[in-house]
């Protein structure tokens, strides 16, 4: 539990530091590698399936299996070594100030009227196509993006490194960048990234629903729309296309008030999503702060819940 909280405070302080090495980097080169080795001796659909089975098993694997060595062999040199480099491992799959960080590089700039700038930047952070976005779809964007990175960011990780430390933290970050590299229903990746995206929805299934309460909670503790949370998560998140990220962004739109979803372009081609808290206001320059703001009470919820949790369960051991 002190290597979760360590880690917690080393986000929160000091976030990824570009000096140091990431390990979703290794992770994200790891995943080229091994799709091109794999793509060569995968030619058809059905192949490709397989092919993309072994990658999510193969990447995953290795996340888990070389963070537990690393940890362990920094234990037998001496045990405080093994628990500095746990927590700073952790810290590196937690996003809560990198995200938050992500998020105000946009809103300065449309603070500033600079639209192209604040365009650039939310490209940055986003999938879909952002050079002819209005102000309010680009801050649409970002706080969308900020409530569903509440989850892959910073809740899914601690969740994992609660149950299984470090290793179980990394083999998570290994399933998230999987799917944000190849889990993809396109016609390149649809059979190579279905195992992959798969198994980023089964990761994520619980801890997107924690994430959820702990944003109602969030909402109820700043003095939002706690109730509206609840009931946009109840009656609209499962319009979303994806089994999780609906819950934390309706919890967000509930909470401030406004109505996310709507029209997205992707490559050019147009996609609907179903609106959220279709009653409420477009969403304003400020509330990309309000968005950041319930980021980092919402984390230290999930830290807090998560510990008291663990506490518990360890003492009824």
């Amino acid at each position: 539990m002190l290597q979760v909280m360590a880690a917690y405070l080393l986000d929160l302080l000091v976030g990824d530091p570009r000096w140091l090495p990431h390990p979703v980097i290794i992770i994200g080169k790891f995943i080229a590698g091994l799709e091109k080795m794999l793509r060569q001796v995968a030619k058809n659909p059905p192949a490709l399936r397989v092919a993309g089975a072994v990658l999510a098993v193969v990447v995953v694997g290795s996340s888990y299996l070389a963070t537990y060595l690393l940890v362990r062999m920094a234990a037998v040199v001496h045990p405080w070594l093994a628990l500095v480099l746990e927590a700073w491992m952790i810290s590196t799959t937690l996003a809560a100030r990198g995200l938050a960080g992500a998020a105000r590089e946009v809103l300065h700039p449309l603070s500033r009227g600079d639209l192209n700038l604040a365009r650039r930047r939310v490209a940055m952070i986003v999938g879909r196509d952002t050079d002819r976005m209005d102000a309010q779809e680009v801050i649409r964007a970002t706080v969308e993006t900020v409530a569903e990175n509440i989850v892959d960011g910073f809740v899914s990780p601690l969740f994992y490194a609660l149950i299984g430390g470090a290793p179980l933290a990394m083999a998570y970050r290994a399933v998230n960048t999987l799917d944000s590299m190849v889990g993809y229903r396109n016609d390149l990746y649809r059979d190579l990234g279905w195992a992959s995206a798969r198994l980023d929805d089964v990761a994520n299934f619980f801890p997107a629903r924690w994430a959820g309460l702990l944003l109602v909670a969030a909402a109820w503790l700043s003095g939002r729309r706690a109730r509206e949370a609840w009931l946009t998560i109840k009656k609209d998140a499962r319009q979303h296309p994806s089994p999780n990220s609906g819950i934390p962004e309706a919890a967000m739109a509930g909470a401030l008030g406004i109505r996310l979803g709507g029209l997205n372009y992707y490559g050019g081609r147009i996609s609907f999503r179903a609106y959220l808290n279709q009653s409420g206001q477009p969403p304003q320059i400020d509330h990309i702060r309000q968005a950041v703001d319930m980021l980092y009470l919402t984390a230290a919820l999930a830290v807090i819940s998560g510990l008291a949790v663990k506490l518990v369960f360890c003492s009824l051991l």
